[in-house]
């Protein structure tokens, strides 16, 4: 949600009024910047919790396992994703917007900006949806079969999403007197011009593919900066204080199987390394009781201001955790779990800016023990990181993002425009 926040947060700042939709877990956290929120059931967040869920999206290494995993749980889905597009519905007539910039999960999305006769623009933080030769789909293997593989890719997800959610669109169309479609495209409108996708992550770390149509855009990284009111923990000051850079180690919001052996590989691998950690438990991911005094324990901290002081990052690849960890100047060991993370994780090690990734199924700690070696002991690496860093620092991906928006809105540069995120 992060930087979705950021992205509203920017709109505020440009003199918009700004609704943000999505669970209500997230609602303090949107309210607590100024936002507005709007309620959307957390199904598809609880169903990734359970056992079931987590198998369909770790193994994403074999294209007949994600088929078999993604059917195996079309049945479950269905309610919440109906549930989805009756409350995205009502987060649009409470907030009455003149322009909609929706994720992919709000998939009914383009249908009520037609009903409501507004513009709409998909904003992603991933290269998700748009085809491209040049790499495949994020959700699926890296396959080598060359470009007709990776433009396949995403014809293929785009189906997938199509075969899950097309009935309900067709169905709320229907009832609100909008023409058939003839066929699901979350690419396009109804009457098939191109919806604009806007990106945010930056060139610098994924350039633009160059068979991109002219409606996707990288903004660069979309970040809040939420490290300036930060006061840390007294326990963390002194921590920090007491010896060299330590190492974080934090997955977000991913919850392992096992987050007791988790926490015990790092542990031992920090310890046979010689180094000093810092573990992140934030929603679960990892769970320690008994540490050593070398390694400190915390529960949630602002990346933007605990990452400067650390020597390396040790985290699951999400699309906002490696932007955070890249603008910080910081290396890195990119244990993903699912999803876009592999990706990631082997783009920031294509850089150079990272160590080969270990997926999460094939940690040791022997292998966690030499990457965290490897990228805190590397003048390459290192140095890589410190270059990269700097010149993230100086994009503005927020700012672009927003005189995108602006610039696609039925009245650019008109203060308090409503939008609904």
């Amino acid at each position: 949600m992060q930087p979705y926040i950021a992205l509203g947060q920017g709109l505020k700042r440009a003199g918009h009024c700004v609704t943000v939709a999505t669970s209500w877990r997230f609602r303090d956290a949107i309210e607590a910047v100024g936002l507005q929120y709007a309620f959307m059931n957390d199904g598809m967040l609880a169903l990734l919790e359970t056992p079931e869920g987590q198998g369909m999206l770790e193994d994403t290494s074999n294209i007949f396992q994600v088929i078999r995993h993604t059917l195996g749980l079309i049945k479950q889905i269905g309610p919440i994703q109906r549930a989805l597009v009756e409350e995205s519905w009502t987060a649009a007539q409470q907030s009455r917007p003149t322009i909609i910039v929706f994720h992919p999960k709000a998939f009914i999305a383009p249908d009520i900006a037609e009903k409501l006769g507004i513009p709409v623009v998909m904003a992603l933080v991933v290269p998700g949806l748009v085809p491209t030769a040049e790499y495949p789909n994020m959700m699926l293997p890296r396959l080598k079969l060359g470009g007709w593989y990776n433009r396949f890719s995403y014809s293929f997800v785009n189906q997938l999403i199509g075969w899950s959610v097309a009935k309900y669109v067709r169905a709320w169309r229907k009832k609100n007197d909008l023409p058939k479609i003839k066929e699901f495209n979350l690419l396009c409108n109804a009457d098939g011009t191109p919806i604009p996708v806007l990106h945010g992550f930056s060139g610098l770390v994924l350039p633009r593919p160059a068979d991109w149509p002219s409606t996707a855009r990288i903004c660069g990284y979309w970040h809040t900066d939420d490290a300036h009111n930060y006061i840390p923990p007294p326990e963390l000051e002194a921590f920090l204080a007491a010896g060299p850079p330590p190492v974080y180690v934090g997955f977000g919001s991913m919850k392992a199987r096992d987050p007791e052996r988790l926490a015990s590989v790092i542990v031992e691998a920090l310890q046979k390394a010689g180094l000093r950690g810092i573990l992140a438990t934030g929603w679960g991911g990892l769970k320690a009781e008994m540490l050593p005094e070398t390694i400190l324990k915390i529960d949630q901290v602002p990346h933007a201001w605990l990452f400067p002081c650390v020597s390396a990052v040790v985290h699951h690849g999400g699309a906002g955790t490696t932007g955070a960890v890249l603008r910080a100047g910081k290396p890195s060991v990119v244990v993903p779990f699912f999803g876009d993370q592999p990706f990631w994780g082997y783009q920031v090690h294509a850089l150079r800016a990272a160590a080969v990734p270990i997926p999460l199924k094939k940690l040791t700690v022997e292998k966690l023990k030499a990457a965290i070696k490897e990228v805190t002991t590397s003048e390459v690496i290192i140095g890589q990181a410190e270059r990269l860093g700097a010149k993230l620092r100086e994009e503005n991906g927020v700012e672009n993002a927003v005189a995108m928006i602006e610039s696609l809105a039925a009245r650019p540069n008109t203060a308090l425009q409503r939008t609904s995120l």
